[in-house]
């Protein structure tokens, strides 16, 4: 059975990270832009982090472009605007595609794995998330619109807090 921890991605430093490195961990993996109307939700997802790293939390940021171009930039400039404007700390990653044939395999899988609305796999925007569990397996997606602090029960949930 296939998990997260099968993957692996670039950091936004150009490292390769395995997800494994996260085994045990409740991971919100979410993908995000820097010129988005949904671009405060960095704040919202720093707080989550910084309220629940201590009991087994890991934000994980993937920046993409597939959406009205709002992740433009090369990788520095998006650590730096994410760093600079919303005092983000938790893992971000270099920009991906999150749909099409060249969709990394980690969105690959959580879109297959959880489907959106209507059945849809396909991310319909920036700021979709996804919940996954201790096990590594897809425990929810969250739409765009849903702000990061109204996971705070699921989340608190997946931890066991």
């Amino acid at each position: 059975m296939t998990t997260v921890y099968e993957f692996s991605a670039t950091t936004i430093d150009g490292k390769t990270r395995k997800l494994a490195d996260y085994k045990g961990k409740v991971l919100l993996v979410v993908n995000t832009a820097s010129k988005c109307g949904f671009t405060p939700q960095y704040k919202g997802l720093e707080a989550l982090y910084e309220k629940y790293k201590s009991k087994g939390l890991v934000v994980l940021g993937f920046p993409s472009n597939q959406f009205g171009q709002q992740e433009p930039g090369p990788d520095d400039e998006i650590a730096e605007f994410c760093e600079m404007n919303f005092g983000v700390t938790f893992p971000l990653f270099s920009k991906v595609d999150v749909n099409g044939d060249a969709a990394h395999p980690l969105f690959k899988y959580l879109t297959s794995t959880k489907k959106g609305l209507l059945g849809s796999e396909a991310i319909k925007w920036n700021f979709t998330k996804f919940l996954i569990g201790r096990d590594g397996n897809v425990v929810e997606r969250y739409a765009p619109t849903t702000k990061p602090e109204d996971l705070e029960g699921d989340i608190e949930r997946v931890l066991g807090a």
